[in-house]
């Protein structure tokens, strides 16, 4: 894995979790062999790793993603018990 190639990777991404997810994902799908997925989508790409090919495929752009928006979690207002 060429370290150049991850720091061009994160900072197109920005959160290092979601990076780790979407080379993990395209790696099985470049290893699988099976269907369109399986090739790589970036030119001279053949005598590269699959990890740096999903690596390039990030930072050219090749490989999309969405990231949720953050929601703001609230607490639930406790109901008041009826005394007896």
């Amino acid at each position: 894995m060429n370290a150049e190639l991850c720091k061009k990777a994160l900072e197109k991404v920005g959160n290092p979790n979601i990076l780790i997810n979407l080379v993990a994902r395209r790696v099985r799908q470049l290893n699988s062999g099976a269907g369109p997925l399986s090739r790589p989508l970036i030119s001279n790409g053949h005598n590269l790793e699959p990890v740096d090919i999903a690596l390039r495929e990030i930072i050219e752009g090749k490989l999309g993603w969405e990231q949720p928006e953050p929601i703001e979690l609230i607490q639930p207002v406790p109901k008041k018990r009826k005394r007896r």
